[in-house]
């Protein structure tokens, strides 16, 4: 392997380990849903407090996969590419087929 790919795998997997993570996930979920949203938000869709819901998005902001802009005393976030929804969506056909597999085993 060279360090080009090397480098680029070590890339991919710093996005997918942001990613990797209850309050992470239901974040980017809500914001392919909506143009954008402000800490406060988010919290009640995660259940957790602002600093907890506020060192998740920097993580997320951190791997590129959103932007972010202060409005007076509001941080708003938005998906930097909406492109990370098909990620999931393929999380999601990953996940059907081994259901199906799972019952193909027990009939």
């Amino acid at each position: 392997m060279t360090r080009k790919q090397l480098a680029k795998q070590e890339a991919q997997v710093r996005i997918l380990k942001a990613l990797a993570y209850l309050a992470r996930s239901a974040s980017v979920d809500e914001l392919s849903r909506h143009k954008e949203r402000c800490v406060c938000e988010l919290t009640d869709l995660v259940r957790s407090n602002l600093p907890t819901v506020s060192r998740h998005l920097v993580q997320l902001r951190d791997a590129g996969i959103v932007e972010a802009e202060k409005r007076g005393q509001t941080i708003y976030y938005w998906l930097r590419t909406r492109c990370v929804t098909r990620f999931f969506e393929g999380i999601e056909s990953v996940m059907a087929v081994n259901a199906k597999r799972q019952r193909g085993l027990l009939v």
